[in-house]
């Protein structure tokens, strides 16, 4: 960054930095020594004539004007980011049918853009479009049944055997959510159904931090769960993909981290190893971009302490 320019990197190493609280920290991330950091910052900052980051605080923090940026600074790298996937898709006009299997957590909005960008870009190709539980998704992907599929990490019951390549989407926490103004000490537990790889993770963890709760209730739909909860009815463990599932309901219950040991989980887009080419990454990239803006960001911005468990990888 010169002459009073704003560039991309110097937006990526703020975010970083913003992210991270600590120089040191976004170094790491980004794969750079902390002075040439410290460097894109203060140059960011000469550029926008303002001061960004907090840096006698610790963690260091936003200013006023920072937290105003961020708004900005991630929207211009979504658009960069899905600027790079139209172009990079340009030449697959080809491809003729795209079966895509995508977990029910990104159904409600992500899915469907996903979906239109996608046919945008890929004009002359049929989709065909699965969703269900990780490990079904998986077992279909193995069988040739779909082609790409996006699903939690620890969904497959066997090893891979380098038979598929995967691409790192989204990290996030597990959270305990009552309903707004009542404690959740004596409330009954409501359950994520265990046939779902998710409410098994749930399970383990509260076995292995000796919590043993009253679960009436074992459900497998996000909305269902969230609307009990909202009525009163108990409390219940889930995720930041599952809020922004049933959103109608946020302000209807309090979010709050796990009373005990934190629990995160992953998702990662999937493929059979060299057989689309570097479709696989190209439409992860979009979907990246997407879950950034349409789940990190909002979540983010209404539950601030979710970060940095709530990430997009």
């Amino acid at each position: 960054m010169s002459d009073g320019r704003v560039t991309l990197w110097g937006i990526e190493v703020f975010l970083a930095a913003a992210e991270e609280g600590a120089i040191s920290a976004a170094a790491r991330r980004l794969g750079v020594s902390p002075s040439a950091v410290s460097q894109q910052l203060a140059s960011l900052e000469a550029a926008l004539g303002a001061v960004l980051l907090d840096r006698g605080a610790r963690p260091m923090g936003m200013t006023p004007a920072g937290r105003m940026f961020r708004r900005h600074a991630q929207t211009i790298l979504n658009a960069e980011a899905e600027a790079r996937a139209d172009l990079a898709m340009a030449d697959l006009s080809g491809l003729t049918t795209l079966r895509l299997g995508m977990i029910e957590d990104f159904d409600a909005e992500v899915t469907p853009r996903l979906l239109a960008g996608l046919a945008e870009a890929l004009k002359g190709c049929r989709f065909l479009l699965e969703t269900g539980a990780s490990h079904r998704l998986l077992e279909q992907l193995e069988s040739r049944a779909l082609d790409i599929v996006v699903a939690a990490d620890g969904a497959s019951e066997a090893g891979d055997m380098g038979w598929r390549e995967v691409h790192p989407v989204l990290a996030e926490p597990f959270v305990a959510i009552r309903p707004k103004g009542a404690p959740r000490e004596g409330m009954p537990f409501i359950q994520y159904t265990a046939r779902h790889l998710m409410g098994r993770q749930i399970a383990a963890h509260l076995a292995r931090a000796g919590q043993k709760f009253s679960a009436r209730f074992e459900l497998d739909s996000y909305n269902a769960i969230l609307a009990m909860v909202a009525g009163g009815a108990g409390w219940t463990i889930l995720t930041p993909l599952a809020l922004h599932h049933a959103a109608r309901f946020h302000n209807a219950v309090t979010v709050e981290p796990l009373p005990f040991e934190p629990l995160n989980r992953s998702l990662s887009l999937s493929a059979r190893a060299g057989v689309l080419r570097d479709i696989p990454a190209q439409v992860a990239g979009r979907l990246k971009a997407q879950v950034q803006e349409q789940v990190v960001g909002p979540a983010l911005r209404e539950w601030p302490w979710m970060a940095p468990a709530l990430r997009v990888l």
